[in-house]
């Protein structure tokens, strides 16, 4: 009887031992990701359309993202992608492009511009392509509620009465800001000629743009404009990226 037990006990633990070292030799599998974004820029805007976890291809934290070098391992990630999303103007589209494996017909151009009327086609056509109509239609109403709002605190505070010279990356949410826009400049430094002009029209505020700052000479010649530095994209993904960045935007603009 003890024998058998005995017996009975080495073969249990011959039998744990096995199926632990089968787990434990099991080879991970990964998870393919079905939405793929070049930038933070573009994910967030599909976030905008109903679209979560998505990949991207160029870190979030880089000033200039478009200007990322992708690697042999972001072309796997593309190519697997149900849905590759970009802007067209990124340094890696070329080498995607060219890219024997990656499936061009799962490739979709998106229009990175902040302004409310090409964020409405953007998320009517990604949430088409995606299926996320219902949650796109929630998550754009919450956004057209903040710029509506945002340009009733303009409008209240009487910031729509002061000249405003912008950022030519900032046009778009300035328009949809109602702000009175006297004049535009970028993406190159500030010249001579629009140095003058700033010393002469003193304007009110300055917008500037933070991936391509070059606003701070203005203040040497008109040291009582005020000048406020947007962003374009965020610095990550998820978490309503996008919204939360125009609202940073315009918190900065009544802060004034």
């Amino acid at each position: 009887m003890k024998k058998m037990k005995k017996a009975l006990l080495s073969f249990t633990a011959l039998l744990l031992v096995s199926v632990l070292c089968v787990s434990y030799s099991k080879p991970t599998q990964m998870v393919k990701p079905a939405y793929v974004a070049s930038t933070s820029w573009v994910a967030a805007i599909a976030e905008l359309a109903g679209i979560d976890n998505v990949a991207t291809i160029a870190p979030a934290n880089l000033k200039h993202p478009p200007e990322y070098e992708i690697t042999p391992e972001d072309i796997v990630k593309v190519s697997q992608a149900e849905l590759f999303m970009q802007a067209g103007y990124e340094a890696m589209m070329k080498t995607i492009s060219n890219a024997a494996e990656v499936d061009k017909d799962k490739i979709v151009k998106v229009r990175t511009t902040n302004s409310i009327e090409n964020l409405g086609n953007m998320v009517t056509m990604l949430s088409e392509k995606a299926g996320t109509q219902a949650e796109a239609e929630k998550r754009f109403a919450e956004y057209k509620k903040l710029i509506e709002w945002g340009r009733a605190q303009v409008a209240e505070k009487g910031l729509d009465k002061l000249t405003v010279y912008v950022h030519k990356d900032q046009i778009p949410l300035a328009t949809d800001l109602g702000l009175n826009i006297a004049g535009t400049f970028g993406s190159a430094p500030l010249t001579s000629d629009q140095l003058a002009l700033v010393a002469e029209k003193k304007f009110d505020i300055i917008i500037d743009n933070l991936h391509n700052s070059i606003a701070e000479p203005a203040k040497g010649v008109s040291p009582n404009s005020t000048i406020i530095v947007w962003r374009n994209f965020p610095d990550h993904t998820g978490n309503s990226a996008l919204y939360n960045l125009v609202k940073a935007n315009i918190e900065l603009l009544l802060a004034m």
